[in-house]
């Protein structure tokens, strides 16, 4: 089933490598780093018995990306690097004719703020080339956007409010280690906090409103209130919506040394001065943690992330938690992975097949709840 480039070989690029290699016919993996592309081709072709090809690339590069696209001519270019590149990545793209597909949204690189807005400004672009672009093809983003369109479509007449739960129930036995890039962690969780309420964005200090949730496969959790991009295209496409929010679970051993990271200077974004040098702490302490796909080997226990929707179905109060629960132990048997990973990379290459396919095709710029 034609062929598609992954940009991008982390934790989530080799789960979506490892299952593109099942679902298409060629695939052709490439990253900065060709030797953690060399290594997954030689991982997929030991499980499974398939031959990927991979390729070097600095994807913030448009001209050499550009060439690297019309020399192989994928269906999709499926983005799994890191958000900064997005608009590079979605320029080479409409350079060379192909369809764009990624997990998370732009953010800048020197300012702590993701929103659609730049994205969503492709939309013309595209619809002109008659390209398609499908934003947030993960898991939160991606499968939330899911399962509350589903909620919309079968389940609720209007959709009141809706709480995203995110819960890693699992744990990798190190002292401090986060489950995908540590900057783009980091930076999401330090940021203040964010929901949409009334057709408004109501704010937060970072990590100042917490409350309990019982998440199914896991018990009773303490979460806390982020912002995540979901929210900014599902307050755009429910209909009837008073309220939307997003919480997720962490540990007091996390929040500690986070607290302390931070106290100390450790998580700061803006350049400073060492030893002659330019340094930016947080990409230095990203340097010092363990890779996330390192963490896949010992992990144990499980994921539970899902939407919980309250509105009314023929004028009568109805409320739904629609929800995954992954094993972490599970997943790395299967594609050598952690569940985090797992659960961004299976809908990012479900929604590849989708477009490939003609499932869903379209031109211009598109988010999940939009199917």
């Amino acid at each position: 089933m034609a062929k598609v480039l992954i940009i991008g070989a982390g934790g989530v690029g080799g789960v979506v490598a490892h299952k593109s290699a099942i679902e298409f016919d060629e695939v052709v993996l490439a990253s900065r780093r060709i030797a953690s592309c060399d290594k997954l081709a030689a991982e997929i072709k030991e499980m499974h018995g398939r031959t990927i090809r991979t390729a070097q690339v600095d994807a913030d590069d448009v001209p050499q990306l550009t060439k690297l696209l019309r020399a192989e001519k994928p269906a999709v270019v499926i983005n799994v690097a890191l958000p900064y590149q997005d608009l590079h990545i979605m320029d080479a793209c409409l350079e060379a004719g192909v369809d764009y597909l990624d997990t998370a949204n732009y953010e800048p690189l020197d300012v702590a703020k993701f929103e659609y807005k730049w994205q969503w400004a492709y939309q013309e672009r595209f619809a002109k080339a008659g390209r398609m672009a499908l934003l947030g093809s993960g898991f939160d983003p991606g499968m939330t956007n899911v399962f509350c369109a589903y909620v919309q479509k079968h389940l609720l007449d209007e959709i009141h409010y809706v709480d995203i739960v995110d819960c890693n129930g699992g744990s990798h036995g190190k002292k401090f280690a986060t489950n995908f890039n540590p900057e783009i962690n980091i930076r999401e969780i330090t940021a203040r906090g964010r929901y949409w309420e009334h057709g408004e964005w109501k704010e937060t200090d970072p990590l100042s409103v917490a409350r309990m949730f019982d998440y199914p496969g896991v018990g009773e959790r303490k979460s806390f209130l982020l912002y995540h991009e979901e929210l900014e295209s599902l307050a755009k496409n429910l209909k009837g919506l008073k309220r939307i929010r997003f919480w997720m679970t962490f540990g007091e051993s996390y929040l500690k040394h986070l607290e302390v990271l931070g106290n100390v200077g450790m998580t700061r974004i803006d350049p400073v001065e060492f030893q002659g040098h330019k340094i930016v702490p947080i990409q230095f302490l990203r340097a010092l943690l363990p890779d996330p796909a390192s963490l896949a080997a010992n992990y144990t226990g499980k994921t539970s992330i899902g939407c919980l929707c309250e509105g009314t179905k023929d004028g009568k109060a109805k409320r739904y938690l629609i929800y995954n629960i992954c094993d972490h132990a599970e997943t790395y048997k299967e594609v050598r992975a952690q569940a985090v990973s797992y659960t961004t990379g299976v809908p990012a290459v479900t929604g590849a097949v989708m477009m490939v396919t003609g499932a869903w095709k379209g031109a211009g710029v598109f988010n999940m709840a939009q199917r």
